[in-house]
């Protein structure tokens, strides 16, 4: 039996490159309407993966958060 991964970036297929940390601060900071490029350089990562991260967050979520 697999257990579901809650981790997003582990969805995504980033878990070697971005960690746990880093994907929760770039969701929080979405939370708190900040733009995509403001994240970007709080992060210091690309825009391209911070939407992404973002996208698949907005996809999975909730369903990722759920027992």
């Amino acid at each position: 039996m697999q257990i579901a991964s809650t981790n997003i970036c582990e969805r995504m297929g980033h878990s070697q490159e971005l960690s746990e940390f880093k994907c929760g601060t770039m969701i929080g900071c979405h939370l708190c309407n900040k733009s995509i490029r403001e994240i970007s350089l709080l992060v210091n990562i690309s825009r391209s993966t911070v939407s992404g991260i973002v996208s698949k967050w907005k996809q999975l979520g909730t369903k990722a958060t759920q027992p």
